[in-house]
């Protein structure tokens, strides 16, 4: 089924089912690599942790050898704010902040999630940034849920509630040019999803959309650069920046954030779809 001059493809709920298998692939290779962030570890190590765990599993990574990027995770550390390769002479230091970013296939299907964390004893402000971010990217979950179950959603939505999130958590930088995007057979498909902008406008939100949702905020300028390794995206003027993302699917009867290992029902509560468990079921 294919949506509008986008073409946006629309799923089944038995072909989430199998983004689903995907996602939870994803969410383990990102929650392996958390547990080894530290001082001294190479972000080539974390790449490896990652790879390690996508093809155990059965899957494998989508980022490597995409448009010829060399690795299975983006690793951004401090001041650049995506799509960074993981080199073995990028050493974590205290302090840092790093962004992971990890896509793996599995079916012939797609889950793509981020995660921002600090390395050690890290500021605190940076910290919030982080949480700005991932508030920010649940607000936009949220609002793709209520649309769609009200009927009168459009994607733009996303985008606003994105923005005004991150504006009533303080002053931030919110990056042009880059967003989340359409996600399925493909990792990347229609719509792109500005991370901020007007409400009411573009496709409407409908059951069968799988969107991954993915701000990008910085703790100064939104301007950005790509340096020469033709990947690297950094801050113009320096300053910090932090990336969350998160892979999610509308169904009839609400939302399933397919790379979130609870579905999302930690954070968004009867808006997610009744296909995930409860959370009491998951503890059993």
């Amino acid at each position: 089924m294919r949506r509008q001059q986008l073409d946006i493809q629309l799923k089944t709920p038995e072909q989430i089912e199998l983004m689903r298998g995907a996602g939870l692939v994803v969410a383990a290779a990102l929650d392996a690599m958390r547990d080894a962030v530290a001082p001294g570890v190479s972000t080539a190590d974390l790449d490896a942790i990652a790879e390690k765990v996508i093809r155990d599993a059965g899957a494998t990574p989508s980022f490597k050898g995409y448009h010829g990027f060399p690795a299975s995770i983006c690793a951004s550390v401090n001041e650049q704010v995506v799509h960074g390769i993981p080199a073995a002479g990028q050493v974590l230091k205290e302090g840092d902040l790093v962004s992971l970013d990890c896509g793996a296939v599995l079916n012939g299907w797609h889950g793509d999630s981020a995660i921002t964390v600090g390395v050690g004893e890290t500021d605190p402000a940076l910290l919030r940034m982080a949480a700005v971010a991932e508030d920010a990217m649940w607000a936009g979950i949220a609002a793709a849920a209520r649309g769609a179950a009200n009927g009168r959603g459009r994607l733009t939505d996303i985008s606003f509630n994105i923005e005004k999130a991150v504006r009533k958590a303080g002053r931030f930088g919110i990056v042009d040019g880059y967003g989340g995007h359409g996600i399925g057979t493909e990792m990347h498909q229609d719509p792109h999803v500005l991370n901020h902008g007007k409400p009411g406008k573009g496709p409407r939100l409908v059951p069968g959309m799988c969107l991954a949702i993915e701000p990008m905020i910085t703790m100064g300028s939104p301007r950005t650069a790509e340096l020469d390794d033709g990947w690297t995206v950094v801050t113009r003027d320096g300053s910090m920046a932090a990336h969350v993302e998160h892979t999610m699917a509308l169904l009839d009867d609400g939302v399933w954030v397919t790379t979130a290992p609870d579905g999302g029902r930690a954070r968004l509560g009867d808006l997610v779809t009744a296909r995930q468990p409860a959370l009491g079921s998951l503890a059993e």
